[in-house]
Formats: structure tokens, sequence, C-alpha cells
């Protein structure tokens, strides 16, 4: 008998795998395959394991956003990727090969949909750019898919992530709060986070410029993090104030916050703020997921954040059950933490308004084929959501092309402004004076806000007071539940750089209270 030539035989081999793998009804979610509140462990199990392939779980994913999305109201996914099948038989072509994965192999996510990618338009949420496809990914999205996670779909959000109060764009409408649909999910990331809440994937990414990751994580029961700025890149990432926006996941369990850091975190030529965290990137960001993380660890509590006068009692009554649950877990918790000076710093005019100058360069980057070449543009087109006529007035008040050093009064970078490095060095300076390692708070003191009232009942927002101004980092974890179902989220700050000390806290909290449930009415489907 002939010999068969190695070359063969390994095609052979691995062609005999890979249809096993997909043998089980390829055009269908493999009913083994839990997709409620699955992680990133879960899926990439069940692909080795061959109990199902990356295209029937992706299948499985879309299939839940066509089920309940628009059915139901929630309206955070805004379209699907056409790619995304595609690139999931892709991989697991690679799996059968026995070729190396990266990372994040199959994750699905969700991305916001002021994130650049080449394959899809990119909105900002505003009807201007409705139809515009940039020429390149995002960097984040570049990372994303070079550790081969699937973009699945792009998700609704606030337009020009003007609103941290709720989610409503001129290109999409308004997104619901995934645990009750008559409230927000915040802004501006509240497609994102009411699209993880309901597991219509695995990783989301937001934007944070005041608030937009860490609210909607609040509102949402997710894990979030904002990294020190400088740590992250923000290229491809439609500005709102580039000197404060910042880029990451949400999701719904820290290990997985944790795994998608890794992969996103990182130096960029194109993003100058980079510099400065250049040498501050961890090798290995999981490696602080530790259950005892807190044991020893002195965590300072925020009053000023925490007592106010439109404080909800549900809510501070939560907080005050986190923080004995912090001291369960072997934290040292140091009552009444006081920061030097922060009234003054959060009543300081510290924010620069560089939008206009901002989405200058942004519409710059897209090209002869920018829809526009001025975000003020969309006035006298009309092409914007009534209810963000005054603060297209106030974010557009400056020249286009003039950089805010050269404002009057001068409005300097982040790295240099007086105002912003003041705040930073009392609050590090507070921290030293009390020998904390961390500062908690809640994420908001107040309930989401009913969606026809999202500006009246808009109250309680802490994610705005310091780590926007301060460059510093702070993450969200859930902490229980008001009225019986609304999430509400625990913050954690902590000095520049100490993401791993943050991701290490809010995972032996997680893991100590376990928090997280999923919103009724996004259940398994049947086959």
């Amino acid at each position: 008998m002939q010999k068969v030539p190695d070359s063969i035989f390994r095609y052979l081999t691995a062609m005999a795998f890979f249809f096993t793998l997909t043998s089980c009804s390829i055009f269908a979610p493999q009913k083994d395959f839990v997709f409620v509140e699955a992680s990133l462990d879960d899926l990439q199990s069940a692909l080795l394991t061959g109990t199902s392939s990356c295209e029937q779980i992706i299948r499985g994913y879309l299939n839940r956003i066509n089920t309940y999305d628009q059915s139901t109201g929630l309206n955070a996914i805004i379209f699907n990727n056409p790619n995304a099948l595609t690139k999931a038989r892709e991989i697991d072509e690679k799996i059968a090969a026995g070729d190396t994965l990266g990372a994040l192999f199959c994750a699905p996510v969700l991305l916001k949909d002021n994130y650049d990618t080449a394959d899809m338009p990119t909105s900002g949420g505003s009807i201007a750019l409705k139809n515009s496809i940039p020429p390149n990914d995002a960097f984040m999205v570049r990372r994303l898919r070079e550790a081969d996670a699937i973009i699945i779909a792009k998700t609704n959000m606030a337009e020009w992530a003007f609103s941290a109060r709720q989610t409503i764009s001129s290109s999409y409408g308004t997104t619901a709060n995934a645990y009750d649909l008559t409230r927000v999910p915040a802004g501006s990331s509240g497609g994102t986070a009411s699209g993880i809440a309901a597991n219509f994937g695995i990783v989301g990414m937001g934007s944070d410029t005041g608030n937009s990751i860490r609210g909607p994580s609040s509102h949402l029961a997710l894990f979030g993090i904002r990294s020190t700025i400088g740590l992250t890149s923000r290229d491809g990432v439609i500005p709102l104030a580039f000197d404060r926006d910042i880029a990451g996941p949400m999701t719904r369990t820290v290990t997985d916050g944790a795994k998608v850091f890794n992969v996103v975190a990182g130096y960029d030529p194109a993003d100058p703020y980079t510099e400065l965290g250049k040498a501050h990137i961890e090798d290995d960001y999981t490696q602080f997921l530790n259950k005892e993380a807190l044991k020893g660890k002195r965590i300072g509590v925020l009053n000023a954040l925490v007592y106010t006068d439109d404080a909800d009692s549900e809510v501070i009554k939560i907080f005050e059950q986190a923080v004995f649950d912090l001291q369960a877990a072997g934290a040292i918790i140091i009552h009444d933490f006081v920061i030097s000076n922060l009234q003054a710093h959060m009543d300081a005019n510290n924010f620069c308004v560089r939008f206009r100058y901002d989405m200058h360069l942004y519409l710059a980057s897209l090209g002869d084929d920018a829809p526009i070449t001025d975000v003020m543009d969309v006035l006298e087109n009309k092409d914007y959501a009534p209810y963000i006529e005054d603060r297209l007035h106030f974010f557009g008040a400056n020249p286009a092309d003039l950089h805010p050093e050269n404002f009057d009064p001068p409005c300097p970078d982040y790295p240099q402004h007086p105002g912003r490095q003041a705040f930073l060095n009392d609050v590090i300076a507070s921290m030293d004076a009390a020998q904390i390692d961390a500062m908690v708070y809640p994420g908001w003191t107040n309930p989401p806000a009913h969606l026809d009232k999202a500006l009246e009942e808009y109250k309680g927002d802490n994610s705005q007071l310091i780590a926007p101004a301060t460059g510093m980092p702070a993450v969200t974890v859930p902490m229980g539940y008001s009225f019986e179902n609304l999430p509400a989220g625990l913050q954690i700050l902590g000095r520049p750089y100490s993401e791993g000390l943050l991701i290490g806290l809010a995972y032996a909290y997680e893991q100590a209270t376990l928090h997280r449930i999923p919103p009724a009415g996004y259940g398994e489907l049947a086959d």
C-alpha cells in the first residue's frame, strides 16, 4: 500500500476534526452551550472540547440579538456585523488546524458606535455620520481583532457622547435599561451596557469622558474600568474631550474585564498621551485576580460622595452593606476619609471645551469621504436630536482649527493643566496621609431615572467628580439592587497606574458577594 504523504495526512486529520466539531447543526446554536451569563472561559472551553463551534456560538448570539433587542424595546444594538460569521469560520479552521489562537478567540464583542471600524459605519450617535465608514480600525478594535475576538454588532450611544443621563441618538433612537425598560441605562455607553447585561455578547466596549463606562456599568450590574489617562489609546474613537476621554471594556465579570484589558491597554504612537503610561503597563492584569486581594488593604470611605442631600436611602443602605462586606473580606476600613480641598476642586472650571477642535482632527482623519468637515455643520443641516441643541452650542463655541492652548484663556493639555494637576496632587497627598490603598463610594447615589424623566431625575452621578479631572483610574463592580431589581455599583478609585490593584480588589469583592444576576426577559432560546 502506498504511504499517504505527511502533508496530506495532516490535512485530512484536521478536516476530520473540523467536521466533527461542526457537524452538530452548523446552522443553529449548540444547545449544550448556555448563553445566559456565559464567560469567556465557558465559551473557549466549549470550543476546545468540541462541545460547540465558533460559528454556532456566534450564530447563537446574533439570534439572541435578533430575537430580543427590538421586540422588547431595548434598542441596544444598531446593526450586526455582516462579517461576523466569516470570522467565526476562520476561528474554527484555526482550531481544527491546531494554529495559535489569540487570547480572546471567538469572543463576541459589542462595540460602541464611536469606535472606528473599517468594515462598518461609525456615527458617534449622529445622523450626520450615519453612513460614514472610516478608512481604518480604531487602535483598540485592531487589538481586539488581532486577539481573534469577533465584532458582532455595534451599539447605540448618546449623540456625540454628550449625555451622561440617557442614551439617545439621532441616528438610532433611545436605548432602555435591560433590568427595567422604563428606566435609563445612563449615558453615553448605554447601548453597550444594556446589550452585555442582556447577554447579547461577552465583551462590551465603551468610552468614558466623565461617566460613560462606569455610569452605565453601575446601572446594568457590570464591571467597568476607566483606566489612568495615558495607559490606553483613544486613537480612532470619536472624541468628546480628548484630554479626558478614555476607552475600555464593560463585562459581566471582573475576570473577563481583566482579560480584555490585557489586550487593549498599551502604547500607541498615534495617541501622544500614551507616552505618559508607556512604562506603567503590567505584563498580565489577570495575575491580580486573587480572592484574598482585599485582606489587609486599607480602604477609605469617601463620605463626601455618599451622604449627600439628594442621595436615595435604599442605595445608601446597599453601599453601607458593601462596606461591611469589604471589611468581612479582610479590608481595613478607614471611615470618614477626606480629600483636601475636594469641593474647591470639584467647583473649579477645569473642563476644556475642545470638542469642535478634536472633531476637526477626527473628521480630517476620515479623508475625502468625510460627510462633514466641521461638526457645527450639523446645526445648519438640522442633523441632530433636539435635546442636544444647547450642548452643541456649548461644545462648539471655540473655532474648529484653534488648538485649546491658544484659547482665551488658554486651556493646556492634561499634563500641563495647573488646576487638574493640583487636584491630582491633593488626592494623592490625602491618600498618602491616610495610608489608604484605594477609596470607595457609590457610582450613583440614586437608582436609574425613568426614561420619560431622564433630565428631572438625574441625580447622584459620582463618576464625574474625581477620576476625569485627575486622570486617575476607577472601576465599578455590582454591589446589589435597589427597589428589588435596579442595579447599583460600587466605585473603587486608586492612584495612577494602580489598575492591577483595582482589578484585584473588585475581583475579591465580586467573589465574596456574587451580586450579578441577569435581567429577566432575556432567557435561553429554544433550538
